[in-house]
């Protein structure tokens, strides 16, 4: 007999998990299949323990400035396996307390893969066996996504390293080449950077961080650069070589070709969505270039299945599955949820320094049509920035000139990441300059630097 159900959700990310325990809140009868690790790639092998690495050679980076602070410490030196070890604790604890929520909420939680078997049904298998059957009316598909293999550049575990051989490398690399200079590139030169590695990033396009506003992108280029980072833009992978011990890049940049030799190369050029092996075939769910097209509220084609997060498409990030699973619920159970507005889905990256935006960058906003006013201020006009000893970096806001509209936001220094999210409730509330100028933020914050840069936009700047 088929186990029966309200919902059952496809994946134990961070869009399916919490999808999962809203619908519970919303007393209905949950499943939740998941075959490898609750929390997803996010929780285990993504997000978290990445924060983790990085939270270590921020560390070490500190170590190594302590002279400016009026500190001096001798023989500084690490032990990489257990900041690999403490990592993979981090993320373990993580995967655990989702569990934990899982029970308190009463979800029923399968483990195994989960295949559509017709309308309303779900099979599950545990290599090969059979696991269960299940039937309900409504099933999300959160599947997310897996890392991209380019041919010629498949990881192989020992040279070449998809993230996750580098959450978890059996050796710190002396040379380190670097191939994609989105999140997920960045933040692993920036952490075998700080950690000592000599990194060499290679990027296709014209820039590093290419869906970040410009200027940010050349700030953070220059910062590498100054960190010893080699980067090359507009650059061509024409081929992989592996010595023995080590691999080199073949790189075509300004028509020039040099071979780039190195311990270990990571490859992190995009993503691909998990669409196989569900039972898609015979259906009515579309999917395109790996990724299932839904609307506004996570509705296929096919009656009563639905899709979030890296699943169905950019942007790949665990707060936007997470939010999408939270609209697919609510208007499963008849409630009216907002829609998705991805503009207003700030994006993250945890590179030094750190870069965090949200909304149109200046480019984007132009083109749309808008007539534009820029703000800037820079970290080195901010109090607090320059008593932490991280003056360096800045904050543009993008307003519409006719309506005072906050179109986007863009930072890029100390703890951005932590700030974004104001202009975010910003741009979710409507505010205008005038709201944001009224605002009064605390001194001395970082955040201030925030204050100024709206004020520049409107010619009302104090500190520059």
């Amino acid at each position: 007999m088929a186990e029966q159900f309200d919902l059952v959700v496809v994946g134990g990310g961070p869009g399916g998990y919490v999808a999962a325990i809203r619908a519970s809140q919303l007393k209905m009868k949950v499943a939740l299949v998941e075959r490898e690790h609750l929390g997803g790639i996010c929780l285990n092998w993504g997000c978290i323990p990445t924060k983790a690495l990085l939270r270590a050679s921020e560390i070490n980076h500190l170590l190594h400035s302590l002279d400016q602070y009026g500190f001096a410490v001798d023989n500084i030196r690490y032990d990489f396996a257990k900041v690999v070890k403490r990592s993979r604790q981090v993320a373990g604890q993580l995967s655990s307390g989702v569990k934990g929520l899982l029970k308190k909420n009463k979800v029923t939680v399968f483990d195994g893969h989960g295949k559509l078997a017709g309308a309303g049904k779900l099979s599950v298998a545990k290599d090969g066996k059979p696991v269960a059957e299940i039937e309900a009316k409504h099933i999300i598909l959160a599947t997310g996504a897996r890392a991209r293999v380019i041919p010629g550049i498949e990881p192989d575990g020992k040279l070449i390293w998809s993230y996750r051989e580098a959450l978890a490398p059996d050796t710190m690399p002396k040379k380190l080449i670097v191939i994609g200079s989105g999140a997920i590139g960045s933040e692993f030169a920036s952490f075998f950077s700080n950690m000592g590695s000599e990194v060499t990033l290679i990027e296709a396009m014209d820039r590093i961080l290419p869906v970040e506003d410009a200027e940010v992108s050349a700030f953070v280029r220059k910062a590498f650069e100054k960190q010893k980072m080699k980067v090359l833009t507009g650059a061509k992978v024409q081929g992989i070589r592996k010595n023995g011990d080590s691999v080199s890049a073949i790189v075509e940049v300004d028509g020039k070709v040099q071979e780039i030799v190195a311990d270990r190369l990571i490859s992190a050029v995009g993503i691909v969505g998990n669409v196989e092996n569900l039972g898609l075939e015979g259906t009515k769910v579309k999917v395109e270039r790996t990724h299932i097209e839904t609307d506004e509220y996570g509705r296929t084609g096919e009656p009563g299945v639905y899709a979030i997060g890296d699943l169905t498409g950019a942007p790949w990030l665990a707060h936007k599955a997470s939010h999408e699973g939270i609209i697919v619920v609510e208007a499963i159970a008849g409630q009216h949820p907002h829609a998705m507005d991805v503009s207003n889905i700030p994006g993250c990256t945890y590179c030094r320094p750190q870069v965090a935006s949200v909304g149109l960058t200046e480019a984007k906003a132009k083109e749309a049509g808008h007539d534009v006013k820029v703000g800037r201020f820079p970290f080195f006009g901010n109090g607090k920035a320059i008593a932490m000893g991280e003056p360096e970096g800045f904050v543009k806001t993008v307003f519409d000139a006719k309506t005072g509209a906050l179109l986007g936001a863009h930072m890029v220094g100390p703890e951005v990441t932590e700030m974004i999210q104001g202009y975010t409730i910003a741009r979710t509330l409507e505010t205008t300059e005038a709201e944001l100028m009224h605002t009064v933020f605390p001194h001395p914050t970082v955040s201030e630097a925030m204050h100024e840069s709206v004020l520049d936009a409107f010619g009302r700047v104090i500190h520059i």
